[in-house]
């Protein structure tokens, strides 16, 4: 099949590239030669800004349009008509994040999106991201009536995942000693290996799968506890952990997600358990967790960065500092 990529050398679409090849397919990539412009030196390349003319796309038929870099509902729209008359299908890669009530566990795909407060912003934050990735995927929508595939993924994890946001606990783990474990040892997490997106994306192709699905894991429910247990058995067993509470952490300013990354208020704990039933009908598996955390581990040992530049993650100094004190308090 004849594929083109939007983006394709960033995390989750050199995943996806690398799965197209494997499988054997003609990939050619459009972006703006920016970005680890060494990788995939035999594959094609138009460069380019998706914001600019992308009339060199209509140049070429394409089974499918792989659009993993979609943010801002103007530029997706441009993208998604222009390629329409040209190509058979168009693959979006959106988020988890588009649902507008996170409180409930099992989210389905028929649950309401969130809304763009102000309709005219263009700025991508933490506040906009699920509402503008929301109104892409409408978009998507209206230009392939009955041949979009829209994926919203939870978190995205594995290597090349420069977020650090799953890569932190590895890393603390393998470092050992007392790790601060934050909230509920049964709190639910959730999160997809980018091999496993990209493999259920390619496969999405061949089979002309369409809709929206949730893509996420694992199959069988993951708690903080398991998943940090996990972590200990693949990498060191010279680890202990310490659980503190919510009321605690907030009290010691120990922020979610990002300082403590897959730590969630519990009125959003939907966020990290959505139902992907629909995605397991429709092919979607998964590398064991054993393997993606020996592999992100692994990765990320090779980049070799500094924990300074690290983008998530509590530091090891305020670790010890709020854990000494909660040792104090439970005395």
């Amino acid at each position: 099949m004849n594929i083109l990529v939007i983006g394709g050398t960033r995390f989750i679409g050199i995943h996806i590239v690398d799965e197209l090849l494997r499988k054997k397919h003609k990939v050619t990539l459009f972006n703006r030669g920016k970005t680890n412009a060494d990788y995939f030196p035999t594959v094609e390349r138009i460069v380019g800004n998706r914001d600019d003319d992308l009339s060199m796309l209509t140049n070429n038929h394409w089974d499918a349009v792989i659009d993993t870099c979609g943010y801002v509902p103007r530029i997706v729209q441009k993208s998604a008509t222009t390629l329409a008359p040209v190509s058979d299908m168009y693959v979006f890669v959106s988020s988890i994040s588009v649902y507008r009530d996170f409180s409930q566990l099992n989210i389905d795909e028929q649950a309401e999106v969130t809304v763009l407060e102000n309709s005219n912003t263009e700025e991508v934050t933490g506040e906009t991201y699920g509402p503008l990735k929301a109104l892409c995927e409408q978009e998507v929508e209206k230009a392939f009536p009955g041949r979009a595939l829209i994926v919203r993924p939870g978190l995205i994890v594995g290597p090349y995942d420069s977020t650090d946001r799953f890569t932190y606990w590895p890393m603390r783990v393998a470092r050992g000693g007392e790790v601060l474990a934050p909230g509920s040892k049964n709190a639910p997490v959730q999160f997809i290996d980018a091999r496993d997106l990209a493999a259920y994306i390619v496969s999405g192709i061949e089979q002309k799968v369409t809709g929206i699905y949730n893509v996420t894991g694992p199959k069988e429910t993951l708690t903080f506890e398991g998943f940090l247990s996990t972590c200990r058995s693949v990498l060191n067993d010279d680890v202990s952990f310490t659980w503190v509470d919510d009321q605690f952490l907030a009290k010691n300013e120990v922020g979610h997600w990002i300082e403590m990354p897959l730590y969630i208020p519990e009125a959003m704990s939907g966020m990290l358990a959505a139902n992907i039933d629909k995605a397991l009908s429709t092919g979607l598996s998964f590398t064991s967790l054993e393997k993606t955390i020996q592999d992100t581990y692994q990765w990320d040992v090779e980049r070799n960065i500094p924990v300074s530049d690290r983008k998530a993650g509590l530091a090891a100094e305020k670790e010890a500092v709020v854990l000494n004190a909660y040792l104090e308090h439970k005395k």
